[in-house]
């Protein structure tokens, strides 16, 4: 490994580092044991997964308790619209459309920020004992300071995720997502063996945990590591031998299409009603909210099928069979047997359709994987299907890029020294 390579590892490593340091800095004007006492008693709805994309700093309320997801959030609504709007669409595939593009996402990141930082400052008065619960400063002083810190704070965290992505190595937005859940795996190891001290599990309970986790951690790498190779053929004409000259490529296309989003998505829309219904006080609401708690069987049936139905839908939107039916056209290339144009982006739509839902079946499995345990065995699961989904998917991503970066380290040196 050459000195570049080590560089941007060591610049990637000096941001990370930096991001769990912001992660400590809190909010000024607020009681910080009401909140952690508060998040440790919501651990299993939507604030409990909050808490852990943000790598615990919205229990301490620190500047970046929002995270990076007022970024993803902007990120993923201006996908949606760019797929509905063909205008918008075609801005993105530009080169100088794609900076209007991006620019469109930071403003519309600071607008999503401002909201909930101004939302989670008036929840914290239902917090605590006091008039103004957990805010120990004038209220309408504290909204102000709140929405700048935590505003600060996204700004902040988007910055050091470009500067990750571009001197670093890595997407720097996954690599904070990462850092924060990984940032977590200490503390749940340790209260994992203070339950096998504690007698409340046995020793063979903790190795089948670890069976457990390396099973999936290697059904994981296993899924998303495999693809589908369709064949393209490329005719050139080569000038000097007057004669023509068939090169074969093809086109890979992944069994995951759809990534991680439907399970934080399925997550997401699931969670969020549960925690708005437990605060109610009404007989009929606290049953409703019991039937949508996360350790329920409707729970986690439906969490199954929004799983598959975000599957369908998120790789409806990242494969466009159309544009590549098009560019391989126009590049001269074809698939062997299949008649180019609409007969080429109709058999790749079959493909990726295929794939997708075998897909989708993998991806709600696993997401599902933790409740399937808890119920079968009795045994406290601390890592959520998602989160090792997350955390191996971004470990693999990095990985390729680190391997990406030191071939091309090779194909320079070989070129400068006219090889």
């Amino acid at each position: 490994m050459n000195k570049v390579i080590v560089n941007k590892i060591l610049i990637t490593l000096g941001f990370l580092f930096l991001y769990r340091v912001l992660a400590y800095v809190p909010v000024p004007g607020v009681d910080t044991i009401v909140i952690k006492s508060f998040f440790e008693n919501n651990a299993s709805n939507a604030l409990g997964l909050f808490n852990m994309f943000s790598g615990n700093a919205v229990e301490r309320l620190s500047i970046i308790s929002l995270g990076i997801m007022p970024y993803i959030t902007a990120s993923i609504i201006m996908e949606l619209l760019a797929a509905t709007f063909p205008n918008l669409g075609k801005m993105k595939k530009e080169r100088d459309g794609m900076q209007k593009y991006m620019q469109i996402i930071r403003y519309l990141t600071i607008v999503i920020t401002l909201i909930q930082a101004i939302g989670v400052s008036i929840g914290l008065r239902s917090l605590g004992t006091g008039a103004n619960g957990a805010i120990m400063i004038d209220m309408n002083t504290f909204i102000v300071i709140s929405a700048i810190s935590m505003l600060c704070g996204t700004m902040l965290l988007m910055w050091i995720g470009e500067q990750i992505t571009q001197r670093g190595v890595g997407n720097g937005i996954s690599l904070i997502i990462f850092a924060g859940i990984v940032s977590g795996i200490p503390s749940a190891i340790a209260g994992t063996f203070n339950l096998v001290n504690t007698n409340q599990i046995s020793w063979f309970a903790l190795l089948f945990i670890a069976v457990i986790i390396i099973l999936t951690v290697g059904c994981i790498i296993f899924v998303e590591l495999g693809e589908r190779r369709i064949p393209v053929s490329y005719s050139r004409r080569v000038v000097m031998q007057n004669q023509d000259k068939r090169i074969m490529n093809y086109i890979p296309i992944k069994m995951n299409l759809s990534g991680v989003i439907p399970p934080i998505f399925a997550s997401a829309i699931l969670m969020f009603p549960a925690t708005i219904l437990q605060s109610s006080s009404n007989s009929v609401v606290i049953e409703i909210a019991d039937y949508l708690n996360p350790n329920g069987y409707l729970y986690n049936v439906l969490m199954f099928f929004f799983v598959i139905f975000f599957a369908y839908f998120y790789a409806s939107i990242i494969f466009n069979a159309k544009d590549i039916s098009e560019n391989l056209k126009r590049q001269g290339g074809f698939i062997p047997g299949i008649r180019p144009g609409e007969g080429t982006a109709n058999f790749l739509t079959s493909i990726a359709n295929k794939l997708t839902f075998w897909g989708s079946l993998y991806l709600a499995i696993i997401a599902t994987l933790p409740w399937i345990l808890v119920k079968a065995s009795g045994i406290p699961f601390y890592f959520g299907g998602t989160t090792v989904l997350i955390v191996v998917q971004v470990a693999i991503d990095t990985m390729r890029k680190i391997e990406a970066q030191i071939y091309m380290n090779k194909y320079k040196t070989l070129s400068a020294v006219g090889l």
